[in-house]
């Protein structure tokens, strides 16, 4: 240890470029493919786990284990005991299991690690946290703010750095600049704690690339973003001695097909549906069946225990359009998702298909929430949220108007998203194809051992640079 108490021996600094496969990797990332060349060589593709989605690839990442393992089996899951569905919690006491930080630094006296957005960042036993949390105010408006340990960094980096730039992590305008802030949060965090291990998401790239499709030439715009984004992290940490790693969860492929599966179930008799104030909201606790989707993945929870029922849900999917497989028992096991938060059938879509959590028939009778970008009501991932529904007329005016309000103190309906999940255009959860596709991993002090890595060796691999 050193005289000032910081833990002596190599630091690390782990990059999450989200999205990032090497199907991207070329012309537009100049600085990242260079930094390949000279470190690893050859990125290295990681088999995702299942599912490919921020949570499970995280805790995965950073346990070293699987979804059965950590619990994290998507970015939301059912609560059966209080029958109600959960998306994008952040207590890290929700992810089991020792962390690599933990391990690290058990004969490591002063090991400090810094955890800058990744997920499940809230009362974790880093050192220094700061991730994004809006403030719920008894008035029904929200004040988008972040939390951070020590509490204290949370009014200091807000001083240096202006407020975190909210409306650029999510939603219609989501774009480079909350990459740029978290970067510039990273060398500041740096500069005054000297942590031994940075994790950094930057999560630019997974807008564009899920707007608009990996082949779309308007995504080259994002890739140049973020490339100078990544290149200048890179030269702040090695002029300070610091290995850097460039990581991501995963690779994502283009979309032509959109599969319902809560509309299926509500046209077999299965589902139920509630009435409230004359539109219509998904009763999960009173279902037979019902589905929380999440991108290319579906937790499909089932009240009637049933076994022929259940094979009946099973085989109603198994020959739905699009879906890939549905995983069950054995199955469902074998694919690391054996775990109390799971569905009790997982269905996978096609790597060109995705799942949308639509349960209404009439849009005019979608619940209110639906053209808002609400990540934590619906009952599913909602990638329209990153567009401006195209239907309304001059919706800045409308957007302006409604931002207006909202600050001299009106409670806000922002319902400017669009019910039209085929804008989307890309997506991920499932296992890709081909390996150009996968996430991958390359950087300082990471050899190119086999032709890829499963994704719960990452956290191997890491922690093979404290060595």
């Amino acid at each position: 240890m050193t005289e000032s108490g910081r833990c002596d021996g190599p630091r690390v600094a782990i990059l999450n470029v989200v999205g990032l496969c090497n199907r991207l990797l070329g012309d537009h990332t100049p600085r990242l493919e260079g930094f390949s060349k000279r470190s690893t060589g050859t990125p290295i593709p990681i088999q995702p786990v299942m599912p490919a989605l921020t949570c499970s690839a995280q805790a995965t990442y950073l346990t070293g284990t699987l979804p059965s393992d950590h619990g994290i089996v998507g970015n939301g899951w059912y609560d059966r005991t209080l029958n109600e569905h959960h998306f994008w919690k952040q207590s890290n006491r929700l992810v089991r299991g020792r962390k690599i930080w933990d391990k690290l630094r058990e004969d490591r006296p002063g090991f400090k690690t810094a955890n800058l957005f990744w997920w499940f960042n809230m009362y974790s036993s880093v050192d220094y946290s700061i991730t994004p949390r809006p403030l719920y105010r008894s008035d029904g408006l929200k004040t988008f703010d972040v939390h951070a340990h020590p509490l204290a960094i949370r009014d200091e980096i807000k001083a240096d750095l202006g407020p975190f730039p909210f409306q650029s992590f999510w939603g219609p305008k989501a774009g480079i600049g909350s990459s740029k802030w978290i970067a510039e949060s990273a060398k500041w965090t740096e500069d005054r704690h000297e942590p031994n291990l940075s994790l950094v998401y930057l999560p630019h790239l997974d807008y564009d690339l899920q707007r608009f499709g990996p082949a779309d030439p308007r995504i080259f715009k994002a890739l140049r973003e973020i490339d100078e984004v990544v290149g200048e992290l890179i030269d702040f940490y090695e002029k300070k001695g610091i290995k850097v790693v460039i990581l991501s969860e995963y690779g994502i492929t283009k979309t032509d097909q959109v599969i319902f599966p809560n509309r299926i179930f509500r046209r077999n008799g299965w589902l139920n549906v509630k009435d409230e104030l004359g539109l219509e909201y998904l009763d999960c606790g009173g279902s037979q069946v019902f589905a929380l989707t999440d991108h290319q993945i579906a937790h499909v929870y089932l009240n009637d225990k049933n076994e022929s029922f259940l094979n009946k849900v099973k085989t109603t999917l198994e020959q739905t359009q699009g879906v890939s497989s549905v995983l069950v028992g054995e199955a469902r096991k074998k694919a690391g998702l054996d775990h109390e938060r799971a569905g009790d059938l997982v269905a996978i879509s096609d790597e060109h298909a995705w799942f949308a959590y639509y349960h209404w028939e009439d849009d005019t009778l979608a619940p209110d929430f639906a053209r808002c970008v609400d990540v934590h009501r619906k009952y599913g991932y909602d990638p329209a949220e990153l567009f401006v529904d195209p239907q309304i007329s001059f919706p800045m005016f409308k957007v302006v108007r409604k931002l207006i309000g909202k600050k001299l103190g009106f409670r806000t309906h922002m319902d400017v998203i669009p019910l039209d999940p085929y804008l989307v255009k890309g997506s991920h959860g499932a296992t890709p194809i081909d390996k150009l596709d996968w996430p991958v991993l390359f950087g300082d002090g990471i050899s190119v051992q086999d032709d890829s890595i499963p994704a719960d060796k990452v956290c191997e691999r890491i922690s093979s640079l404290f060595a």
